[in-house]
């Protein structure tokens, strides 16, 4: 009986160590430490929050924080996958502007209906992707100096369009589109979580989420293994546009203009939620579940700072803190991968 009890104990033992082995395979990668550490820092917010403001915990609040998270939420989606194929994008604030203004110029101003006039500024946002695209990949100009340079085009075209001011007498029609709650949330929410899942499939399950990872993490060697590092970002850009174009329609629809000063630091938002997600500055490494996880990290910063009554300064100061921080602990976790790697490769020739 006893040895049939040892036999019991190591069959049951071999059938545990794969998913144990598969367990910390997991945790060993950069991104998913950030992931569990960013999972414990949105519970400790949470809870702190809740225990300092009574009306944290309110279902009022907390629609509220949700709703207001979906429109960084839609943009930081997008904007991760140009991130982790090594680009990088800084207009999605001005497209924010440019959607916006686009979308109420034709419906107040030339009588177009209400939903040809949101997918005209949704198109507008990817003719941006698609300048973005151009600049960085046909022209092969920097990705920062590329997308700041048409941040400042967009934006200075929406206020051409705009005449300076926000665009007004749009149809009541126009704000519903930001305030008509499905259940207990908003349009925004429910179009962010489609976005979000639209996303995420393409990352994990087609060839141009596995392209992503590879052009941003080596792209020569992606490129001498047949991957069209090129057409992978374009398609990237070209998304971002898209998505930042569907976010721009929902800010301004919330406040029933086109206002081409919209989406101000919108870009700042979007990259802090991003690399606080774990998506490398460098490129080749991050995931949209990371980057939610950052967009709710951000939002209930805000939310919280704004129910104690901190003064937007120093919210300012509370998320370029953030920045510096992501940054610095995703090069201090990949660091650490790369010390382990080699000191492994030196047993192994110690051993020899």
């Amino acid at each position: 009986m006893t040895h049939l009890a040892e036999a019991e104990s190591q069959r049951l033992a071999v059938q545990r160590s794969p998913s144990r082995s598969s367990l910390r395979t997991w945790f060993a990668r950069p991104t998913s430490k950030t992931l569990v550490m960013n999972l414990s820092v949105l519970i400790g917010l949470g809870i702190w929050f809740t225990f300092a403001i009574p009306q944290f915990l309110t279902s009022q609040n907390l629609t509220n924080l949700i709703g207001q998270v979906s429109f960084v939420g839609i943009s930081a989606c997008a904007v991760t996958l140009v991130m982790v194929a090594g680009g990088l994008d800084l207009s999605v604030g001005a497209i924010i502007a440019i959607a916006g203004v686009t979308a109420a110029t034709l419906v107040a101003q030339h009588n177009w209906p209400l939903e040809l006039a949101f997918v005209a500024g949704v198109f507008a946002g990817g003719v941006v992707g698609a300048l973005n695209a151009f600049l960085i990949v046909a022209m092969r100009i920097n990705a920062v100096i590329a997308t700041l340079g048409s941040m400042y085009m967009v934006r200075g075209f929406a206020n051409v369009l705009a005449n300076g001011s926000p665009v007004t007498g749009v149809p009541i029609q126009f704000n519903n589109l930001a305030t008509t709650y499905v259940g207990p949330v908003t349009v925004p929410v429910v179009i962010f979580a489609v976005i979000a899942a639209i996303m995420i499939v393409i990352e994990r399950t087609t060839l141009l989420g596995r392209w992503a990872i590879a052009s941003g993490g080596n792209p020569e060697a992606a490129r001498l293994s047949g991957i069209p590092v090129n057409r992978t970002r374009a398609v990237f850009y070209v998304l971002s546009g898209l998505a930042a174009g569907v976010a721009g329609i929902l800010v301004n629809s919330l406040v029933a203009t086109g206002d081409p000063n919209s989406g101000t630091g919108f870009e700042f938002s979007v990259i802090v939620a991003v690399v606080l997600g774990g998506t490398a500055i460098t490129g080749g490494q991050g995931n949209i579940i990371g980057s939610i996880v950052g967009v709710l990290i951000i939002g209930t910063l805000n939310d919280g700072l704004n129910l104690m009554g901190v003064s937007s300064f120093y919210q300012d100061i509370v998320l370029g803190a953030a920045l510096i921080f992501a940054v610095g602990m995703g090069e201090m976790l990949r660091h650490t991968g790369r010390l382990r790697v080699w000191r492994s490769m030196l047993r192994g020739w110690l051993h020899r």
